[in-house]
């Protein structure tokens, strides 16, 4: 990785939902370099970044959109009434952190390849 400087001012980080605390996402907006990078670090390593051009920024934020949209939580049913129909999933249902291979997306958009992950020594 290049050298290290210090948060742009319009940035923000973020805790990986394994926990630990220690893995976190940082992104930072370069007006100098029109880009929004996107870092993944280890406690104070950057272990690999990505700059995103500010023009496909309207396309992430669509599809931020859409998952909100997706994962928010049902309406709560009336005190007394029947649980709410994903209660009725138990915990043996799998979180959406716990699922990984397919995307699924409504009609128009294209399903990304499913990709094998590297195998790391």
């Amino acid at each position: 990785m290049g050298e290290v400087l210090p948060m742009p001012r319009l940035g923000d980080l973020f805790t990986d939902t394994r926990g630990g605390g220690d893995r976190t996402m940082r992104v930072s907006w370069h007006p100098e370099r029109d880009a929004v990078v996107l870092s993944l670090w280890a406690g104070t390593v950057c272990r690999g970044s990505f700059r995103m051009a500010v023009d496909d920024l309207p396309r992430l934020l669509s599809l931020l959109a859409e998952i909100t949209t997706v994962a928010a939580p049902p309406a709560c049913s009336a005190p007394g009434g029947p649980p709410a129909p994903d209660a009725a999933a138990g915990p043996s249902a799998a979180s959406p952190g716990e699922q990984t291979g397919e995307i699924r997306g409504p009609a128009g958009h294209r399903l990304l390849p499913i990709v094998p992950a590297p195998r790391v020594a």
